[in-house]
């Protein structure tokens, strides 16, 4: 890459990223962003640039509570999502907040789930174009530097040393211009709103450097130090890159809620009329049409209609649910096959669906302000290099030296200072132990969930679908084989997901011709004069063979057949328990952990789960705010929960807890709530992470202590001018190989080289913070 393509790159990546950023005009109407909620209140959700640390989230929450008609302001750090609720709707001004945001220092705008992805994946592009050029500028130098320091011990004219410099420079000031306009700009906006943030360190001592460089080569200096300046930007854009990437599924929990809204509903009027309208037309005691495959849009009583509804957002269970006359739906829920007519209760603002996000939404924040090691370990970085750097000035000053002298040394200090080191320590080993648990296969959506998971004590497993498997399967039992086989084939016509229990075992099988599903109450045919039926117990006629088999096996549910006059047969059908189930419940407790199940299912399917796997503390029947307060509850007495869940009635907990697991089969809500989702049929991951996070957390601890160590030793000899900024600019890059390396140490706990059925073995209590 040339100078010139340098320069172009940057004038496109400034216009995209002003374009990106471009404010909305503030005297536009904000009414589409409000919601009302029931206690009279109003909200708005913004989405805010430039948050890098727990101060700003700080910040942001003072600055805005003194506002007219503020009762709150709370921001998510973790999809940097600020929530403001006025008092009433007459106080709601969401301009007014977009002004105090900018007087503080940060761009801001209403958060529209589609356009804030859009800005999330330019920003990502603009990160790594960043690094790109960060990382070609600093080889190129860098082996222009190692030219000069040859030649400062050989022969090297003061021409060619200066010739040098200049190529240097050349490279390297368009390069850090356009690399470190990350920095620069949070800099420069945490001062404008009267705030020094991490950037301004990192920026002081990259402008600093280059200027003194500049005039070192105009003097005809022997060191320039443009080499220290870029790589310092490139060792730091990889941790800005890591951290945007690590975020990403974190932020994705309102955009699939919002795959579960319909915008718009089927109105039935008193005439006997439909209508279509927006939501915000609806009112409870309306009568709304829901026809097969749309999603229910409000919560309501059944009226008319017989049909099959996915409602595992209220139970878990992944099986229908047979709604008819009388019976609740939620919003959110996927209608099957039946026209359904429902009396609404609860509109939009108050349906189940807007209370599981308004609690996922809450557990998000509450876990935000948890400052991972990160954070404590900046906390006091900041005044700490800056007071270092001036009494080194002022010091050599006072001791009688030049400015040129002062300068040299304060800047020496700033670079060997800067948090390259402090930088990598913890996102090196997110990343080494991420590939690590990859292998293992386990996804982590966090990387600062390895903190969490490290602190473990209590293990709480939702059953459907997590100790469970997700497919349906024939319960064991002797059958008539020919009636199987006929049963099987006509469940080849069913989309009941207890029918493809039975299909699985008709491979290689047609569907009857002529089959017809009768909606919610199953599939039937006539077959050489015979009707076959499968379905329910009442449409085959099975009640009592039904509630034989249930008694026989409560862990499952039945679906019957029926042929002809024929004594009708019920087929038991459930989730098997995963494979491993046991030995990893084995393995928990004996290391000491707490393990609990927490279901929304019927209560006789969970014991039964919850006895063979041995596990003596089990509740069903639960709500997800009864999930959270359980797991609050918990948290009171001073445990740290690791909640393995899978289902959206999952989410807010899964949320709440101290770090989550979701299987990879898990709703897409459960999936952006979990800090990690794992592969496979086996259990055995949650050991996995388990380990991991203990190994991560001690590399983490002991890369902070070489950091300080190293700042310990180099910032007197900087400070007494005993290092020169390019010793200093050497020393910097040292101390970020040495926790790099340290961070591979992350991988010694693999799979291949550590025997999984002995996990257990390394598994240790931790203690209480």
């Amino acid at each position: 890459m040339c100078c010139t393509d340098m320069a172009l790159a940057y004038v496109e990546a400034h216009a995209s990223w002003s374009e990106a950023n471009t404010k909305p005009s503030l005297g536009r109407d904000y009414a589409a962003f409000l919601t009302a909620l029931p206690d009279g209140a109003t909200r708005a959700e913004f989405a805010v640039e430039g948050v890098r640390c727990a101060s700003c989230m700080n910040a942001i929450e003072r600055g805005l509570a003194p506002l007219p008609g503020v009762a709150s302001a709370r921001l998510n750090f973790s999809d940097r999502r600020l929530t403001v609720t006025w008092k009433s709707e007459a106080e709601a001004d969401v301009a007014t907040v977009l002004k105090a945001l900018e007087s503080l220092g940060f761009a801001a705008q209403p958060f529209a789930p589609g356009r804030i992805a859009d800005a999330e994946a330019a920003e990502t592009r603009r990160l790594i174009r960043a690094l790109a050029v960060a990382g070609f500028a600093s080889m190129n130098v860098m082996l222009l530097a190692i030219s000069v320091w040859a030649g400062n011990v050989s022969d090297m004219t003061p021409e060619n040393r200066d010739l040098f410099h200049w190529i240097q420079a050349v490279i390297a000031l368009p390069a850090a211009a356009y690399a470190g306009r990350p920095f620069y700009e949070g800099a420069f906006r945490g001062l404008r709103a009267g705030r020094v943030t991490m950037d301004f360190p990192i920026t002081l001592g990259v402008v600093l450097t280059l200027v003194m460089s500049v005039v070192e080569s105009l003097s005809g200096g022997t060191h320039a130090y443009f080499d220290g300046a870029v790589m310092l930007l490139f060792f730091l854009l990889i941790g800005r890159v890591l951290d945007q990437t690590m975020r990403r599924r974190t932020r994705a929990f309102a955009e699939n809620l919002a795959t579960l809204r319909s915008e718009r509903a089927t109105l039935a009027e008193p005439d006997g009329g439909l209508r279509d309208v927006p939501l915000s037309d609806l009112a409870p005691g309306a009568r709304i049409l829901i026809r097969p495959g749309e999603r229910v849009p409000a919560d309501g009583l059944v009226e008319h209609g017989t049909s099959d509804l996915d409602q595992s957002l209220v139970t878990g269970e992944t099986a229908a649910v047979t709604v008819r006359s009388g019976d609740r739906v939620f919003a959110g829920a996927l209608n099957g096959s039946g026209a359904l007519t429902v009396r609404v209760t609860a509109t939009a603002g108050a349906t189940l669906l807007d209370e599981v996000e308004s609690l996922m939404r809450r557990a998000l924040e509450a876990r935000s302000r948890a400052l991972v090691l990160a954070d404590k370990a900046t906390r006091l970085y900041v005044p700490l290099v800056h007071a270092a750097a001036l009494l080194t000035l002022v010091g050599w000053i006072v001791g009688g030296a030049g400015w040129h002298v002062a300068l040299l040394n304060a800047v020496a200090v700033l670079i060997v200072t800067c948090p390259c080191a402090l930088g990598l320590a913890i996102p090196a080993v997110q990343v080494v132990a991420s590939g690590a648990l990859f292998r293992e296969g386990v996804l982590l959506n966090d990387g600062t969930a390895l903190e969490r998971f490290a602190r473990i004590d209590t293990v709480v497993f939702d059953k459907t679908g997590t100790l469970t498997l997700p497919e349906p399967v024939l319960a064991g039992g002797i059958f008539d084989q020919p009636a199987l086989e006929t049963a099987a084939r006509l469940a080849l016509s069913s989309r009941h997901p207890m029918a493809a229990a039975l299909a699985t075992l008709a491979p290689g099988a047609t569907p009857f011709l002529g089959a017809e599903e009768a909606a919610g109450l199953g599939v039937r045919v006539i077959v050489d004069g015979e009707e076959l039926r499968l379905g329910s117990p009442r449409f085959c006629g099975a009640e009592a063979q039904a509630q034989a088999a249930l008694a026989s096996d409560p862990e499952s549910s039945v679906i019957c057949f029926r042929a002809g006059a024929q004594a009708p047969l019920a087929f038991p059908v459930r989730q098997a328990i995963r494979p491993d189930a046991e030995e990893v419940v084995a393995a928990l407790k004996a290391s000491g952990h707490r393990v609990l199940v927490l279901s929304g299912d019927r209560a006789a399917a969970v014991a039964a789960v919850a006895c063979r796997l041995g596990i003596a503390e089990w509740e069903a029947g639960l709500t997800p705010q009864d999930k959270i307060a359980r797991i609050e509850a918990l948290r009171s007495s001073g445990r740290h929960v690791l909640m393995v869940g899978d289902g959206l009635n999952d989410a807010p907990a899964l949320a709440a807890a101290h770090a989550s697991l979701s299987p990879v089969t898990a709703s897409h809500v459960s999936q952006a709530a979990a800090d990690a989702l794992f592969l496979g049929r086996g259990l055995s991951p949650v050991l996995s992470v388990l380990n991991a996070g203990r190994r991560a957390r001690r590399l983490m601890l002991q890369n902070l202590w070489i950091s300080a160590a190293y700042n310990g030793l180099a910032v007197p000899l900087a400070a007494a001018g005993l290092l020169t900024p390019l010793i200093a600019a050497l020393a910097m890059s040292g101390s970020s190989l040495i926790v790099t390396a340290n961070a591979l140490r992350a991988r010694s706990g693999e799979a291949k080289t550590e025997d999984k059925n002995q996990a257990a073995a390394h598994l240790t209590l931790p203690k209480a913070a």
